[in-house]
């Protein structure tokens, strides 16, 4: 076992004004895993909120980047380097309007899509081999994209979104635990 720790970063928008958005299912899935593992993540470091804890015998620090959704990558590169970490201890949890409401999708590697987080993220850290956990936004409406991604649930969705976070956290739980094979043939399920 290597000693260095699993970083799971949840992408979103800073500020009350972002706080139950589609662009922000990132940091709601963190602080869902931050109170499954009782981790506090309140230590302002690296343009980000970072707590630090423990889960299944590996070290975990959790993270809520602070620059806004664009400049995600930049706080990410300083803790990738902090922590000296391989690619493939970094996990990335974030929305994506590219694949059905209420699912989730993990992959090894991959493009960013049309994500501008996830952009940020290749860029700044120079790779894109690192793992991810989509949560799916697609409900069909493909009006104002903007207003649609940092726009918050209808009541019917709400319970739908609220189970594809808490699978989202259990992907990142199982993929510290058991591994990203795993986790993708647990959790990549088609939707019904």
């Amino acid at each position: 076992m290597s000693n260095e720790p699993y970083v799971i970063v949840g992408l979103g928008n800073p500020g009350r004004k972002y706080e139950n958005t589609r662009h922000n299912l990132g940091f709601i899935a963190v602080d869902q895993l931050a109170d499954s593992l009782g981790i506090r993540v309140s230590k302002l470091k690296f343009k980000a909120l970072i707590g630090e804890g423990r889960f299944a015998g590996q070290k975990v620090v959790l993270v809520k980047p602070q620059t806004y959704m664009n400049l995600s990558g930049e706080s990410v590169r300083e803790i990738v380097r902090f922590y000296k970490i391989p690619p493939e201890k970094l996990i990335i949890i974030y929305d994506d309007f590219d694949i059905p409401e209420g699912t989730i999708r993990i992959r090894k590697s991959g493009s960013a899509g049309t994500h501008n987080g996830m952009r940020s993220v290749i860029q700044q850290i120079q790779t894109d081999q690192f793992p991810r956990i989509r949560i799916g936004t697609d409900n069909g409406n493909k009006g104002d994209l903007i207003s649609f991604v940092i726009g918050g649930f209808s009541k019917g969705e709400v319970s739908m979104m609220e189970e594809a976070v808490l699978n989202a956290v259990d992907a990142a739980k199982c993929i510290v635990r058991d591994g990203i094979d795993l986790a993708m043939n647990r959790y990549n399920k088609r939707k019904k």
